[in-house]
């Protein structure tokens, strides 16, 4: 059972990110504060929910939560500062956005740029160990997983809207076959040899 609060006299935001591993599009992060005390039968690491339940989830969390935010880094920026700093500039920006002030931040994995000067705790898998960030891991992954489907509208062929970016068969399929598209991460190995996207 996950828990509710890593401590119980302070106001804590959990926050998650999704899309690190991804050969496309952004890297979103979301920061989630919700009530003392917080209970859901259903709510979990996002990657252990399927997609309906994820959505229902979704619902209750932003009818839950005292609040939210979602932050977004674009793939030229992944280019240029690399994933793990861009990855810890979409958590600041999604704690940026929250109505509510957080005294404690609970961060998803082990590593974690300071923001302001607020106290955090980072816990390797913590989406599966506390609810708040399980709450930011879900909104993440539903948040960036509908980016995706839209994109997959426009680039057909690469798998978009199962892979939502992940390196798969079908998405290196694409790449081999129709080439890169402008939200291709370029610094990142998109073929298992990168002489295939320059061979004939």
């Amino acid at each position: 059972m996950l828990k509710s609060a890593f401590t119980a006299d302070l106001v804590e935001a959990g926050c998650d990110e999704v899309g690190r591993g991804c050969l496309a599009g952004p890297v979103v992060a979301a920061a989630v504060i919700l009530p003392k005390n917080y209970e859901h039968e259903l709510l979990n690491d996002s990657k252990q929910l399927t997609k309906e339940e994820r959505l229902n989830v979704r619902e209750d969390i932003l009818r839950d939560a005292i609040a939210w935010a979602v932050g977004e880094v674009s793939h030229t920026e992944i280019d240029e500062i690399n994933i793990l700093n861009a990855s810890f500039k979409a958590m600041h920006l999604a704690l940026d956005q929250l109505a509510v002030s957080p005294q404690f931040l609970l961060i998803d994995g082990n590593r974690f740029k300071p923001y302001r000067d607020l106290p955090f705790e980072c816990i390797v898998k913590g989406d599966a160990s506390y609810l708040s960030i399980a709450a930011a891991s879900v909104l993440a992954k539903t948040y960036r997983d509908l980016l995706m489907r839209k994109l997959s509208i426009e680039f057909p062929g690469y798998g978009w809207e199962t892979n939502v970016g992940y390196p798969t068969e079908e998405h290196r399929d694409g790449i081999r076959t129709l080439g890169i598209t402008p939200f291709h991460r370029k610094t990142f190995q998109l073929l298992p040899s990168q002489l295939e996207l320059f061979e004939d």
